[in-house]
């Protein structure tokens, strides 16, 4: 029961992949912060910062939600300092929040480019450099960004720039804190899916209803994260984990159970 009793920091939990990891880690008992801008459900993605919530409780966790847009600064310290005075401290901190547009530059509109960059990058600097001090206080203070390892192959970007810039940004800044924090003994990695994830950008943006029928569920990444974040921060860090990878060293190599239709041919996720 690692987890009882640890704070965990989760932007973009109140659905998906963000809040499989919240529930994954609420089953030992942690305390999750879901901060999020979902206050009310949108049908076609489904869930809400107070639903997450409910679930995490429910799970076994102690759950608080926090509406928060973390392209405002203001609004990433007053979460912060919330889940500072209800649980006393930080010691995880996960950035998940992230937006897609797989548009090349001469198609891409200027609001769509200011969006990913100011949530995916922009967003991880800000979350991460406010949640610093207090995981400096923890014991085995850890950063896990949902990103891609870094590739310089042209396929990434010749088809969507913009979106590859603003996820290698997510990549290159958890890279980089995982030099500036050794000092400190905080942990930053990166984690990415070997394939496809079935999730609500999966199925609305990138491949329909066929592409979620090739594609993992959530829960492989809350189980690839569960092992990184219980690893002694001052030992794993500036890693670029893949899922399969993170369970193939803990022993997990059959991975039916996590494919949306057990046997089916799945789809390798971009930037792979």
């Amino acid at each position: 029961m690692y987890y009882k009793g640890k704070t965990v920091f989760i932007t973009g939990g109140s659905r998906g992949i963000g809040k499989a990891i919240a529930l994954k880690l609420a089953s030992e008992g942690a305390n999750i912060i879901i901060a999020a801008k979902s206050t009310e459900e949108n049908p076609k993605l489904g869930g809400t910062i107070f639903s997450a919530v409910e679930e995490i409780n429910a799970a076994g966790g102690k759950g608080l939600a926090v509406k928060c847009d973390i392209r405002e600064e203001e609004q990433v310290v007053a979460a912060v300092a919330e889940a500072v005075k209800t649980f006393g401290g930080i010691d995880i901190l996960v950035n998940n929040a992230s937006a897609i547009n797989l548009s090349p530059v001469s198609l891409l509109p200027a609001k769509q480019y200011d969006l990913m960059v100011d949530i995916n990058s922009r967003g991880t600097y800000l979350v991460s450099r406010h949640c610093i001090p207090h995981l400096k206080k923890s014991s085995n203070g850890h950063i896990l960004t949902m990103s891609p390892p870094l590739s310089l192959d042209k396929r990434w970007f010749s088809h969507f720039a913009p979106y590859t810039l603003s996820k290698f940004g997510m990549s290159m800044l958890t890279w980089g804190m995982s030099e500036e924090l050794r000092k400190d003994g905080i942990a930053a990695n990166c984690l990415w899916p070997r394939t496809t994830i079935a999730t609500a950008a999966v199925k609305n943006i990138l491949g329909g209803e066929e592409m979620m029928l090739k594609s993992r569920k959530p829960e492989i990444l809350a189980d690839a994260a569960y092992y990184i974040l219980s690893k002694n921060s001052k030992e794993t860090t500036g890693n670029f984990f893949l899922d399969d990878e993170v369970l193939a060293k803990e022993g997990i190599t059959d991975l039916s159970h996590y494919s949306v239709v057990p046997g089916a041919e799945l789809m390798v996720d971009i930037f792979l």
